[in-house]
């Protein structure tokens, strides 16, 4: 069972990553503006790359708690990332008829998310063996 404190401080974090999600997806977004829904695989990679930074972190530092650990991982970057919305966009490509596009949309969220998660993890796990 997760402790109130654990709940708590996912929901603190959810509530700060859904902010920046909603933030930089209209950023990315207005600043790039194009068909390939940009503002979600921005949202996306730069998530996964921080997951993984942290992941690397949370196995050399024991000093954080789990509510610290749970409020940025699960709290604010499960917030920031979503595949519901990559799926949506990604359907209503194929929908459309946009089938090259929906293809490069999957293609660069699934392999672009799991690239930057292990650039963090292995950016970060440098730093601590050297």
């Amino acid at each position: 069972m997760m402790s109130w404190q654990t709940i708590l401080a996912i929901g603190s974090g959810g509530f700060i990553g859904a902010v920046l999600r909603a933030y930089l997806n209209g950023l990315i977004s207005h600043r790039v503006p194009h068909e390939l829904p940009f503002g979600t695989l921005g949202v996306n990679l730069i998530g996964s790359f921080v997951m993984g930074c942290l992941i690397a972190y949370f196995m050399y530092s024991s000093s954080l708690s789990v509510h610290i650990k749970s409020f940025l991982s699960t709290g604010i970057l499960g917030a920031l990332t979503t595949y519901s919305t990559f799926a949506v966009e990604s359907f209503l490509l194929l929908e459309g008829g946009s089938i090259g596009l929906a293809l490069i949309n999957m293609s660069l969220n699934v392999f672009g998310t799991v690239i930057m998660a292990g650039s963090g993890y292995y950016l970060i796990n440098s730093i601590f063996k050297s």
